[in-house]
């Protein structure tokens, strides 16, 4: 059990209920990063220690996990008007979703789900209970270049906005979010694409190939080739 929390902000409370510690680990660092406080469970009886002694606004809850399962939790949150809950589950049939709502959850999410969408939505989760959190920017910069990463813009030093694909901007979001740390080309392609990709280690080096260009940076200088490691961005990064 750990929390990961962005002090600077106000923000909603997370709980993350899985038994995969990677889904916990990947759910927290994500979702911290947009400034919501997360705790973390790694079973119902964890759940129920987290809600005793810190108020949780919306909670991401998997339904198959050893003990009690998500769907008894989730009912026992919901008679005692607990927090809202996005069921999380690999039974993705029209039934199994059916009973997750009947049970009390606000929303059912299928596996595999990128944290993108989950991110979505835990702010529809959040709207529904009435519980806004502050805005958090999310406009950064790295060596005079400017990227907001709510509207898909980056502008270089200059100001000029530069023009990058979908991928592109994926792969950039990624070393934003994770500077100055050696990335695997598998670190990349999950974080970019989410779990269910299809695309292979090749299409990372490309899209890194195109960013250097884009970025008007020799080839070491922004984006760094650590050999049989993968890459790592180089510049430092602050919320502007």
């Amino acid at each position: 059990m750990y929390t990961v929390s962005q002090p600077q902000t106000d923000s909603a409370t997370l709980l993350v209920v899985d038994d995969d510690h990677d889904i916990r680990h990947l759910l927290a660092n994500s979702l911290g990063a947009r400034g919501f406080r997360v705790e973390t469970a790694a079973d119902a009886r964890g759940m129920d220690e987290v809600l005793a002694r810190t108020p949780v606004d919306c909670v991401i809850l998997d339904i198959m996990m050893p003990g009690e399962d998500g769907l008894s939790a989730c009912r026992r949150i919901a008679k005692r008007e607990g927090p809202e809950v996005i069921l999380l589950s690999a039974l993705g049939e029209e039934q199994d979703r059916i009973l997750g709502l009947e049970v009390g959850a606000g929303h059912y999410l299928p596996k595999p789900c990128s944290p993108r969408e989950i991110l979505a939505t835990v702010r529809a989760a959040l709207r529904k209970r009435g519980t806004n959190p502050a805005p958090v920017s999310e406009v950064y910069m790295f060596d005079g270049w400017r990227i907001d990463l709510g509207s898909h813009e980056l502008f270089d030093p200059d100001g000029v906005l530069v023009g990058l694909t979908d991928g592109e901007f994926a792969v950039l979001r990624v070393f934003i979010e994770r500077p100055r740390r050696v990335l695997s080309r598998e670190a990349l392609l999950q974080a970019a694409r989410g779990p269910d990709s299809d695309a292979y280690d090749r299409a990372i080096d490309v899209q890194v190939s195109r960013l250097r260009r884009k970025l008007r940076a020799g080839a070491d200088e922004i984006i760094r080739t650590v050999r049989n490691e993968g890459y790592l961005f180089v510049p430092r990064v602050a919320r502007a």
